[in-house]
């Protein structure tokens, strides 16, 4: 109730502030009009004042050599800045935010709400819980008025995500933090889900490269950094058009293949499981999420390792069906 009054007062004041536009020109105009014949009278007099005196002569054209190379530079940035702004166009960008501030952020969650109400939106993340679960994220309340969503995260059992956690050397920003997030997530897609929302998931495992959301027409880009956080990092938007080299069709163009890549593995919502699929959609095989932690094995890999090298040669000659738990403790344990 409260977003569809907020709308509605808005088109309001756009409609409002074109029709003031138009009355202030014309207001001008009119005096302008009037004003004209006394400023003539005005000019003639004072000119007839200065032609007479050399120092007020020359201050005039001082004066004047000033304003004409003030309004040559003007004019020569406008036309500058209307070659980018048609580049721009032409690219499909229509707004950018080199930083997050309060009045930005703000901004920010009202486009996407406008932008993503009715429609699938897709997006590709890192947790996803800065732009999915936070109640201020961008997309807390756009979920709620969306037909369905196409999520892809990052894998958090990988190996990659591993290395990448312990190569930033954050204490804030840790492994177990990093999959608590996604476990979030993931709850918040489930009940999403359970509205009855298409809602689907793929996990990838290699380091995140882009956080883009993609809100029908509209495309919101940002880059992963190294050693930077996400919010710091400017923002971007990219809007379809009919020409084909703009960028929103490339970056639309990753998000699809990187979606229909088949080493990419879905989450099942409902049993909590990564299916692989083929090409043609068939599935291939299943494997059960977190199942690479073995918490319940910890305590035996333990053990083993304080055994004597003798025992655990002898261990390591036993073949598979001999020996299935010593198995699963050295899967876990690498």
């Amino acid at each position: 109730m409260f977003h569809e009054f907020s709308s509605t007062f808005r088109a309001l004041l756009r409609n409002a502030a074109g029709s003031a536009y138009h009355i202030t020109i014309v207001a001008l105009s009119g005096g302008i009009a009037l004003l004209l014949p006394a400023g003539a009278k005005q000019f003639l007099s004072f000119w007839s004042q200065v032609e007479h005196n050399k120092l007020s002569l020359i201050a005039v054209e001082m004066t004047v050599a000033i304003l004409l190379i003030a309004g040559l530079n003007f004019l020569h940035r406008s036309l500058r800045d209307r070659t980018l702004a048609a580049y721009a166009t032409g690219a499909g960008l229509v707004s950018f935010f080199p930083r997050r501030a309060r009045g930005a952020e703000r901004r920010i969650r009202q486009l996407k709400e406008d932008q993503g109400t009715g429609r699938t939106i897709k997006v590709i993340g890192s947790s996803g819980y800065s732009t999915l679960v936070d109640q201020v994220g961008d997309l807390s309340s756009v979920l709620d008025k969306c037909l369905g969503a196409q999520i892809l995260l990052v894998n958090p059992y990988s190996q990659e995500t591993s290395s990448r956690i312990q190569a930033i050397g954050h204490p804030e920003f840790t492994l177990d933090g990093f999959r608590e997030e996604v476990r979030q997530s993931i709850a918040l897609l489930k009940r999403l889900k359970a509205m009855g929302k298409a809602v689907k998931l793929k996990l990838y495992a290699d380091p995140p490269l882009v956080k883009m959301v993609v809100l029908g027409d509209y495309l919101w880009l940002q880059h992963y950094h190294a050693d930077l956080d996400i919010e710091t990092m400017p923002e971007y938007v990219l809007r379809h058009n009919r020409k084909t080299h703009g960028l929103y069709t490339l970056y639309t163009h990753y998000f699809q293949q990187r979606w229909e890549n088949q080493e990419i593995p879905e989450y099942d919502l409902e049993t909590d499981e990564l299916v692989y699929r083929s090409r043609t959609g068939n599935e291939l095989r299943r494997e059960q999420f977190e199942a690479t932690t073995l918490p319940c094995l910890e305590a035996p890999i333990a053990r083993t390792r304080a055994l004597p090298a003798e025992v655990i040669q002898r261990g390591l000659r036993m073949n598979d069906g001999q020996d299935m738990t010593y198995g699963r403790m050295k899967a876990c344990s690498e």
